[in-house]
């Protein structure tokens, strides 16, 4: 059994190693002196992304919102949450692989990267058929950044299995899905197969996995993952064999050409849900997060041209348009964990300190009574002057 705790601390070193944890630092705030702030989120009610069609408040000289296919799409600045447009943003649809956002939103907080862990044959139970997979083997020892390579480049069903039995199993890993969708404001999502593969009753929005790409940029591991573009995975056999990431927006594969500032997110295809997306771009200190749903164009790539027609729009429209909205509308708690973590170190960072995370292992052998269980402690350092 394995039991993960997150704790983020300011300490110094002597008291660390003299006593240990002692309080809790509160989140900073994500803005200061020459930041700019962006546009009001408070301006419209959140009620007004409920209303079906395209909702869009222009001021003088802003270019027209793209005309899009997608049955759903939302773009907004992922810095302030401000929804700069969207279209039937709360309309639940399947949501394909894009649901990994969820998942590693998650799971990846309990389980250290560096955990090495040999795959039982029972985890790689249940994939359905046609599933995305990485190739991950039974009775081989991965790391968990491998597994975590697996879900964001290739997709990977098999890593997802893995990975939510190391997390308290399928089931179990389903329902703190959706306890986590509701701690970030996202009530569309209905959580039944973890990997996003297709199941009756699952659904999510554009609004949430916007909410969703958002939560995970400010998570500096999962930014790392999303915006990979190649890695290697662990062979059968003990090598190793390239994997590429399926996100086309990204690495510009099979015709598509590769977005300017692109960061991230994740795609997702299935036949019930058709092609889905979240990407997030950065440009002159502007972050954008745009999530589009079902194109039906006839296109093979129209998802990834209408997020790159929607991210463009974006990028010349901000700060010239009112928002029809907020991500954080919903939101019934401030951000915690990773999000309050990464604005955490975004601050200090201005501020001139650091606040650099450390994770401590702590394994078995008489601890917790001899019953071996493994016990992981995020601690994080700070602020801590830098040179």
């Amino acid at each position: 059994m394995t039991i993960g705790f997150a704790s983020r601390a300011a300490v110094s070193g002597c008291v660390l190693c003299a006593a240990g944890l002692l309080a809790l630092a509160p989140a900073a705030a994500t803005t200061g002196p020459g930041v700019d702030p962006g546009p009001r989120t408070t301006e419209a009610p959140a009620s007004l992304l409920y209303r079906p069609g395209t909702h869009v408040r222009p001021r003088a000289g802003v270019p027209e919102v793209p005309d899009l296919s997608a049955r759903s799409w939302l773009v907004a600045d992922a810095d302030t949450g401000a929804v700069l447009a969207a279209h039937d943003a709360h309309r639940r649809l399947p949501p394909a692989s894009t649901l990994k956002t969820l998942f590693a939103l998650t799971v990846m907080p309990a389980l250290p990267s560096g955990i090495r862990h040999r795959v039982d044959p029972e985890e790689l139970e249940g994939i359905g058929p046609g599933s995305s997979l990485v190739g991950v083997a039974e009775n081989r020892t991965y790391l968990v950044s491998d597994l975590w390579n697996g879900v964001f480049l290739n997709s990977g069903n098999d890593a997802v299995r893995v990975l939510a039995a190391l997390s308290g199993g399928w089931r179990a890993t389903a329902e703190r899905m959706e306890e986590k969708a509701l701690t970030l404001g996202a009530r569309d999502t209905r959580v039944k197969s973890p990997d996003g593969y297709d199941a009756p009753g699952q659904v999510s929005s554009a609004f949430d996995l916007a909410v969703f790409g958002r939560a995970g940029l400010r998570s500096p591991e999962f930014a790392e993952y999303c915006a990979r573009a190649e890695t290697s995975f662990p062979a059968r056999d003990g090598g190793s064999y390239p994997i590429v990431n399926t996100n086309r927006l990204l690495t510009g594969a099979d015709g598509v050409a590769p977005y300017r500032g692109l960061i991230g997110v994740k795609n997702g295809y299935t036949s019930h849900a058709g092609n889905t997306l979240v990407a997030a771009a950065r440009r002159d200190g502007r972050t954008l997060v745009a999530t589009v749903m079902n194109p039906r164009s006839d296109g093979g790539h129209a998802v990834y041209e209408e997020a790159r027609a929607l991210l463009d729009w974006g990028f010349e429209a901000a700060g010239r348009v009112n928002p029809v909205g907020s991500l954080d509308a919903l939101r019934s708690t401030p951000p915690g964990g990773p999000e309050a973590d990464a604005v955490a170190v975004s601050a200090s960072r201005r501020a001139g300190t650091d606040d650099r995370p450390v994770w401590w292992t702590i394994t078995g052998a008489g601890l917790l009574g001899g019953t071996g269980v493994a016990v992981y402690l995020r601690l994080r350092w700070g602020p801590v002057p830098k040179d």
